[in-house]
């Protein structure tokens, strides 16, 4: 039952980032954005990541679980794509005299 729920988690976070990542980037602004936040999720994400690969438990049932390492990497890389839209967004309101 456990690993349904953080299946389901994960699942919930995997479909919610793509949809922040194209709003970032139709969005061409930081603002409602929090730096902060992307940080603390993405390492976040690198804890989870971490975390499944030193379980000896996971790691020994890995062929037949890997798909909850997948999801957390694919969310990794999406967290890492908005990170990179913020930098970008950052760069546009400067260029743009908006105060940040």
């Amino acid at each position: 039952m456990a690993e349904l729920l953080e299946i389901t988690m994960i699942v919930c976070f995997g479909i919610s980032w793509p949809m922040n990542v194209i709003k970032s980037y139709k969005a061409r602004t930081t603002k409602g954005k929090s730096l902060a936040f992307l940080f603390l999720i993405f390492f976040g994400y690198i804890a989870g990541i971490t975390s499944k690969l030193v379980n000896e438990a996971y790691m020994a049932s890995i062929g037949e679980k890997w798909y909850v390492l997948f999801f957390y990497v694919l969310n990794f890389i999406m967290v890492g794509a908005d990170l990179i839209m913020y930098i970008r967004n950052y760069k546009l309101d400067k260029a743009n005299g908006n105060n940040i």
